[in-house]
């Protein structure tokens, strides 16, 4: 079974530790695991903290660049078996060379400053999703927070030249971590479908990272697709998760939105506590629970990877003209 997977953290490590390679590496992806986890396309984040970037005395958008170095030389040692891909046509090439995508994100959009020129430079990178906000209020707009007064929030005026540029480029809009209020505002604002790369169930784990069930349904109606996070805190009670757990969110997704809003964001490398499955290798550990669960091959294709690909389609195109 093929798997895109929406979201991890690895080259975040790779970033801290000089020392570890994407080809082995003892996190919970490289290249290694990745093809034992039938993984045909991965979503890297390039993870800026805000607030720790800011005390460290240097400022986001320097500090991405110097992260996107770390990812270039992660693909260039891994070149013929993992390659970047910025549209569907090299997806397409390097799924006929038998080579897995690397698409790249960026995960906190405050690295912009409000400077959209910004936008364009991390396009050029090979950029092509942007989690809106992290855990911080940026230039684009506000967290999920348990403060109902920040939750409501929407995108600031930034936020909507933001999302209308994403559009145009061929970006894929990621609302993952946003605000309810933020949330809504791209729903109604965006003119593809958005995604929540890394989000659960609020109604069976009531954290503000998992998304409601209206929710759902809108993002559903948008065309979107919800990643399924394997952390702990946002599958179940306590530090473990759960296959189990993992199972019932998944079916929860689909009895709300609908199979068409089904997609895996493992969050791997960026997610603590004990982990049932724990590496990108395991990952056909969760498609054979959803397969016993009751689960149709068609539907578990389109959480697997067709679902993704679909706005994958929508938002990034083929050949850039």
């Amino acid at each position: 079974m093929r798997i895109i997977d929406l979201h991890c953290d690895t080259m975040a490590r790779l970033h801290k530790d000089k020392s570890a390679t994407i080809l082995a590496n003892d996190f919970s992806v490289d290249l290694n695991k990745l093809k034992k986890g039938q993984v045909d396309t991965q979503f890297f984040a390039m993870f800026l903290n805000l607030e720790k970037i800011q005390e460290s005395g240097e400022e986001p958008y320097p500090y991405l660049l110097d992260f996107y170095k770390t990812v270039d030389l992660a693909l260039k040692s891994a070149k013929t078996t993992l390659n970047k891909a910025t549209n569907m046509d090299d997806v397409e090439q390097n799924r006929q060379d038998n080579t897995i995508s690397a698409i790249l994100t960026i995960e906190e959009g405050g690295f912009l400053q409000g400077d959209i020129c910004r936008l364009d430079q991390a396009y050029d990178m090979g950029v092509r999703l942007i989690t809106l906000t992290w855990n911080y209020e940026n230039c684009i707009g506000f967290p999920n927070y348990k403060d109902p007064a920040i939750m409501d929030k929407g995108l600031k005026p930034f936020g909507f030249e933001v999302v209308e540029a994403m559009n145009e480029k061929g970006m894929i809009v990621d609302v993952s971590h946003l605000s309810d209020g933020g949330f809504f505002d791209c729903i109604r604002h965006s003119k593809k479908p958005v995604i929540a790369s890394h989000s659960n169930c609020r109604a069976l784990t009531n954290v503000t990272r998992n998304m409601t069930d209206d929710m759902i349904r809108l993002l559903a109606d948008k065309g979107g697709v919800m990643g399924l996070n394997f952390a702990p805190m946002f599958l179940g009670p306590d530090q473990t998760s759960r296959v189990d757990d993992m199972v019932a969110h998944v079916l929860h997704m689909k009895n709300v939105g609908g199979e068409d809003v089904l997609a895996l964001g493992s969050d791997f490398d960026g997610i603590g506590g004990v982990l049932e499955i724990d590496s990108s290798g395991d990952l056909m550990r969760l498609v054979e629970a959803l397969g016993r669960s009751g689960m149709s091959d068609t539907t578990l294709e389109k959480f697997c990877w067709r679902n993704a690909q679909r706005v994958m389609e929508d938002c990034l195109g083929n050949v850039e003209e």
